[in-house]
């Protein structure tokens, strides 16, 4: 007799597959409060997802058309099922499905896709390292409403995994990428290298809520650095902040700029709350800040590789999963936990729980009404 499979839904931002899906992309995302809060949103967001979309579109022209972020992440999940289905034959067969924020598949695609393969067990995986409220917190929001929205709030047991920033097995796999990164420089400059940690920044307003994500981001760094010995030097900046809110810094190109006028000559930046190529490891990072390393005297820029298909990242997914089906938890303790100044109801919300869980209470205020109800 054929068991149902256990399904994990493994969720992320996603990117656009071709250039038609580019404006489409920025609109929701620009009129996403739980992502970035502007003044007059219904108005402001769709201006400046327009405005950018002739820019973003050019962008990904220039590194193939689309995002490969779906075909990674179809690879990384293929892996973590095989090696799932290995270890843990008694929660067998592992199957996976993507959910995305902005474009196919999506979290309601997921989840019809889970009706129709009998799945009764359901574990939410983000692929977002570090918890953030506007990433995993986001991801999972939208999760639960597409289940309320397809009637199917009853229809799985879930339990969420939320940050896996220090795992033994991810942290191992990210320093892979940096010896490998460090590999690719000549033997007598790497004792010169600077280390570039860079990860997605957030508007100062989520950051002083007491999101998690700026510590978690420096964790993942010192844990990688600690396998290095702290052998070199390092430094850790943040990327692509857009639209008209201060953001979390120091930003890397300002960094980069920095750098070349202290006439450094070798850096390596590494993407460490990427865990796949996308349009900000191949166009920010590789294109973008190449050109600006070049025009500030950084004769040696490199970028570490991007986790995409090794087998020791997908060894990780497997084991993060595997460990915490074993815990029997419907979440870490921290999950439930919300941010000091929260204001969102929404948050920290599991449907259908596989077991209780400790969620402390929002704080009443008008904004609360800001957001999509659960």
């Amino acid at each position: 007799m054929s068991r149902s499979p256990t399904g994990i839904v493994m969720m992320n931002l996603g990117g656009p597959k071709d250039l038609d899906q580019v404006e489409p992309f920025l609109l929701k995302l620009f009129e996403d409060r739980e992502i970035i809060q502007l003044p007059v949103q219904k108005f402001l967001g769709p201006f400046i997802a327009k405005r950018r979309t002739p820019k973003i579109r050019k962008h990904y022209e220039e590194i193939g058309g689309g995002s490969p972020i779906l075909r990674w992440t179809e690879e990384q999940g293929k892996g973590m099922c095989e090696r799932l289905d290995a270890l843990s034959p008694e929660t067998a067969p592992h199957k996976f499905y993507v959910a995305f924020r902005y474009v196919e598949p999506t979290s309601e695609d997921a989840l019809r896709q889970m009706q129709a393969d009998g799945v009764q067990r359901a574990i939410a995986f983000t692929q977002y390292p570090q918890f953030s409220c506007s990433t995993t917190g986001s991801s999972l929001n939208e999760l639960w409403r597409a289940a309320k929205r397809l009637g199917l709030q009853n229809a799985f047991e879930w339990s969420v995994i939320d940050r896996w920033h220090t795992h033994p097995t991810f942290i191992d796999a990210m320093t892979k990428t940096v010896e490998d990164g460090l590999a690719m420089f000549d033997e007598n400059d790497r004792d010169d290298v600077v280390i570039m940690f860079s990860a997605h920044s957030l508007p100062l307003d989520v950051i002083n809520r007491g999101d998690a994500y700026p510590a978690e981001i420096g964790a993942s760094v010192h844990e990688v650095m600690q396998r290095l010995d702290y052998r070199y030097e390092y430094l850790l900046t943040y990327q692509s902040d857009v639209g008209p809110v201060p953001w979390l810094g120091p930003s890397t190109e300002e960094v980069l700029k920095q750098l070349g006028s202290k006439r450094r000559k070798h850096v390596l930046v590494v993407g460490i709350a990427f865990t796949s190529d996308h349009i900000e490891t191949l166009h920010e990072l590789d294109i973008e800040y190449g050109e600006i390393a070049h025009e500030v005297g950084i004769t040696n820029f490199k970028r570490a590789p991007a986790l995409n298909g090794m087998p020791l990242f997908q060894d990780a997914l497997a084991q993060i999963v595997h460990e915490h089906v074993e815990r029997g938890e419907a979440c870490n303790p921290n999950y439930g936990l919300r941010c000091p100044g929260c204001v969102n109801p929404q948050c920290r919300n599991i449907l259908n729980p596989v077991k209780p869980y400790r969620r402390t209470p929002v704080t009443t205020s008008p904004k609360n009404k800001q957001y999509p109800t659960t």
